[in-house]
């Protein structure tokens, strides 16, 4: 399934840069950008979003999912602070979760709805695609900063 290799390829593409130097994970790929390390706390944090709503949306389709303020994650948890380490379990543990779950219902179950508080109706289906898509955007920051932006 398409799907299952772009999960697996962006997890394996994004792991490495969590053993990047303290140099490259301070880099930006842009003026006021976060740098390197915040992208990758980011990921994690997404990660951990969306697979609550793969979750909720087997377990409980059409219901009301919220967006997230991911400046405010940033803030509030002070990526500044939070061990690069523990962000990188987080995201190849809940990586696999997303994997497993897509690799069982992405076509079985991939229509059933729920209501995104901000984009409205989304399916299953859509929601694990945005995974890999959210995944390959913020790959391409990383690799814009790392590559002399």
């Amino acid at each position: 399934m398409e799907i299952i290799e772009k999960l697996e390829a962006t997890k394996t593409r994004t792991l490495k840069f969590f053993e990047a130097s303290d140099e490259l994970l301070a880099r930006r790929y842009g003026p006021a950008k976060w740098p390197v390390r915040y992208i990758l706390h980011h990921l994690a944090d997404a990660e951990t979003v969306m697979y609550d709503r793969i979750r909720r949306i087997l377990s409980e389709p059409r219901q009301v999912l919220w967006v997230f303020d991911q400046d405010a994650w940033a803030r509030g948890l002070d990526y500044s602070r939070v061990p690069l380490s523990v962000s990188r379990r987080i995201f190849d543990s809940v990586r696999d979760g997303i994997i497993h779950q897509a690799q069982l219902n992405y076509e079985r179950k991939g229509r059933l709805e729920f209501v995104h508080s901000v984009t409205g109706v989304r399916t299953l289906k859509e929601e694990i695609d945005k995974v890999a898509t959210h995944n390959e955007h913020h790959l391409a920051q990383i690799e814009l900063a790392l590559n002399g932006a």
